[in-house]
């Protein structure tokens, strides 16, 4: 549907089209003011080169399009009574949301210094992009923001996560030209068919496309328009087309646009709650497209800049040095007339706010873009309810992630009425082990169905779809907005986000320095079939490197856990689910596991988060230990306990310590992370001064960098995956990064001084056992008989 601006109805009255009018152009005005002002804000004298910022930053040529949605957005608002929350995709236009939120007061209501006055004005405008001040993008210092928009792709998707289970709320989300080439953005037009008409809120994207990114032509405003048609209409939505550059002609079609698509999308959703209508609506879509830099410097130095790639940033860069350009840049504040537009006292005039909606229907002061406000404690089972029995250790094996999913498949069952719980992952969930939820709620899905299909729910809240950032990008919207989920990933290809979860990380540790930002709860990672157990895919499944990722941002956002077995990794879930504020990434193995704790006693090793395993070392407490065994996964702690057991075979008289660590941010200092220890808990557990042979589930580096200020980091020999891997037996894997059994019992001989000579046939016997296993594996192509039948026999 085109709503060309020949071709807009007259919806508006004269008296509408002028107050809609004069917000844009105080919202253009403003976002103008913040790129070069610092002074003279409202032009009361004569501009100067000392009222301009010395350091020109921010971008102009999105802005003006912006302003444009959110002063439409505010009649729609109003007159509709909509609860409301917009995304804004081109997060470089803050300059024209801070303009906005400026003048609903709800930038005032959360900084009270920032009045709605000259005053007030001023310090927008010299805070913008300035030292001390706030960022220019839609940071999270911005009321009404879930989504910064600095890096771009992500828009759409945190969209449609907001909306989920959210069935009240209409979500606008301006997805910029630019953004719209990305592959993340290109994946999450499909989030289209998960969306649930009777449970969950509705997407308005609205494709602002402008002409330009930073200095080329952006590709989907150069398609003929029936092809740009075609792709929409492809992708599952209806356009509704706004096109000029005459502000009047343009008005008038934004309003037809937004009532058509508003009136669209609650026709849709009434058919499918009242009326029982099934099948996959086709939701509308507002492509807009007005010059990029509107309003702006038509020209400047004799080179066109409306309208083109020239207006992106900064139109007029020379305005202290340069008196043409302080003249221009003038003019274009003047051409708004902004004596119509603010009282003497600065303050917007009534018909600049005649538009703008109350309370918390403005779009910078809705609760759910303060998700933490709505947010509810989960409802966790107890613990017993699904930890399996433990005797004695490494008597019994399960799938720790079978046992989570069914704690999962509790949590569904309790959260079925307030829908506030959301399972996402990339088409992985029942090879992940984590199938069980199924029994409490089956997979979102609103396309074509077929009789061999299983498990598929157009109500569902288990979300899978094969685009690792389009499941991020839900569940960071889903939390922002004040819920609760978990992502399951393959280990390997959880890298795919490693952008995304670095922005969520940014975002989290800027909302705790901000009083008026309530805490959410926490994104919550399970990587599993890991490193380790991806023998059968081969070196491509295989990398554990999200950890070292993670491991590099702020330690009061990160948290890393590899729970040794079932009932560890339950006690790590249950603290995760119920902690805020964090990115907490658990690795955990799909794969039978010996069971090695209690339930009680796994509460309590996870809580010390690494500690001493007293049961599987061979220290009598009269003298310290003569080496430390340490561990971190579940694999190395196999074959930790497999090294023991040889050494208390082979080497009685040895005092072997095993010490086992969960949290793997506790190897660091204490100073440097909340979690880390203190040197003296640290010479405690690994001792100052004995050989430590640490056998870690990823790359090796990562122990040595986390404890190299450690006193006994000289004695620390750390084994782990050195990138080395195929298609084979599970225990060839750990042979070949040398994490095997053998080879541990062959680092203890090498370093624990006197025994290189006193062990040598010991020693040569583990070499041999290693030569065995090569020989036996690719005769019968599986383990050797005393791998795979291996128990502890402690």
């Amino acid at each position: 549907m085109s709503v060309d601006t020949q071709q807009a109805s007259a919806g508006l009255t004269d008296e509408e089209l002028a107050t809609l009018d004069a917000h844009w152009r105080a919202a253009n005005y403003l976002s103008v003011g913040q790129i070069y002002l610092m002074a003279n804000p409202l032009l009361t004298e004569p501009l100067r080169p000392e009222h301009v910022k010395p350091r020109l930053l921010g971008h102009w040529g999105t802005s003006p399009g912006l302003n444009l949605v959110h002063t439409h957005l505010n009649r729609v608002i109003k007159a509709r009574d909509l609860n409301a929350l917009c995304v804004w995709g081109p997060g470089h236009g803050g300059p024209a949301v801070l303009a906005n939120s400026w003048l609903e007061g709800s930038y005032g209501e959360t900084y009270p210094d920032v009045t709605r006055d000259a005053a007030g004005m001023a310090r927008l405008f010299k805070q913008f992009s300035f030292p001390g001040g706030v960022p220019s993008h839609v940071a999270p210092e911005t009321p009404g923001s879930i989504h910064e928009g600095g890096e771009l792709g992500y828009s759409l998707s945190h969209a449609y996560g907001a909306a989920l289970d959210n069935p009240g709320l209409l979500v606008t989300c301006v997805i910029g030209d630019g953004e719209a080439e990305t592959g993340p953005l290109a994946a999450s037009w499909h989030s289209n068919k998960f969306l649930d008409p009777v449970h969950d809120g509705a997407v308005l994207p609205i494709l602002h496309l402008n002409g330009y990114k930073i200095a080329n032509p952006a590709v989907l405003s150069r398609l003929p328009a029936t092809e740009l048609d075609d792709l929409l209409k492809g992708y599952g939505h209806e356009p509704v087309h706004v096109t000029g550059d005459d502000p009047a002609a343009v008005h008038r079609a934004m309003a037809d646009a937004m009532d058509t698509a508003v009136d669209r999308i609650t026709a849709l959703q009434r058919a499918a709650r009242e009326d029982g209508v099934t099948g996959r609506p086709r939701w509308p879509v507002i492509v807009l497209r007005t010059p990029k830099g509107w309003t702006g410097p038509k020209e400047v130095d004799g080179l066109p800049v409306e309208g083109t790639w020239r207006s992106h940033q900064v139109p007029l860069a020379a305005v202290r040095d340069n008196p043409e350009h302080l003249r221009q840049l003038e003019r274009w504040l003047r051409s708004y007339r902004p004596e119509e537009l603010f009282d003497e006292r600065g303050a917007p005039r009534p018909d600049v706010l005649a538009c703008v909606p109350q309370g918390t229907r403005r779009l910078g002061a809705p609760p759910h873009a303060n998700g933490g406000l709505l947010l509810r404690a989960l409802p966790l089972p107890p613990l017993q309810r699904h930890a399996v029995e433990v005797d004695k250790p490494g008597a019994t094996l399960h799938e720790p992630t079978r046992v989570l999913g069914e704690m999962l498949q509790d949590v569904m069952a309790a959260t079925a009425d307030r829908r506030d719980f959301r399972l996402v992952g990339p088409d992985e969930t029942a090879s992940n082990r984590l199938q069980a939820v199924y029994e409490a709620s089956g997979k979102a899905w609103q396309a074509e169905t077929l009789p061999v299909d299983e498990h598929l729910d157009p109500h569902g809240r288990v979300m899978e779809i094969l685009s690792e950032h389009t499941c991020q990008g839900w569940l960071e919207g889903y939390l922002l907005t004040g819920r609760h989920g978990l992502f399951s990933c393959y280990e390997a290809f959880v890298h795919i986000v490693d952008s995304m979860a670095n922005q969520h990380i940014k975002w989290l540790r800027t909302t705790r320095r901000l009083p008026w930002r309530a805490p959410i709860a926490s994104l919550n990672y399970l990587l599993t079939s890991h490193v380790w157990r991806q023998d059968h895919n081969g070196f491509s499944h295989q990398d554990p490197g999200f950890v070292d990722h993670i491991l590099n941002k702020s330690p009061e956002a990160v948290r890393v856990y590899l729970p040794p077995d079932a009932n560890t990794l339950l006690s790590v879930a249950d603290h995760a689910l119920r902690s805020r504020d964090y990115v907490n990434v658990v690795v955990a193995g799909k794969q039978p596991c010996f069971d090695w704790l209690s339930i009680e006693q796994a509460k309590a090793h996870c809580a010390r988060g690494a500690g001493i395993w007293e049961w599987a070392g061979t220290e009598d407490g009269s003298r310290q230990p003569d080496v430390v065994l340490g561990c971190a996964g579940d694999v190395p702690t196999l074959e930790v306990l497999a090294a023991a057991q040889l050494l208390r075979r082979h080497l009685p008289e040895l005092a072997v310590r095993v010490v086992n660590v969960v949290d793997i941010a506790r190897l660091l200092p204490s100073e440097e992370h909340p979690h880390g220890m203190s040197d003296f808990e640290y010479d405690g557990l690994f001792t100052a001064d004995k050989p430590v042979i640490f056998a870690y589930h990823g790359y090796p580096w990562l122990i040595h960098r986390l404890a190299y200020r450690r006193t006994g980091h000289r004695n620390l020999h750390v084994r782990g995956y050195k990138e080395i891997g195929t298609t084979t037996t599970p225990f060839d894997m750990v042979v070949r990064n040398d994490l095997d059994r053998y080879r541990l019992v062959m680092d203890v001989i090498d370093r624990v001084p006197g025994l290189a000579v006193r062990a040598a046939a010991v020693r040569q016997r583990m070499a041999d056992a290693r030569q065995r296993h090569d020989a036996w594996i690719r005769e019968h192509g599986t383990d050797l008989p005393e791998v795979a039948d291996w128990s502890w026999d402690g």
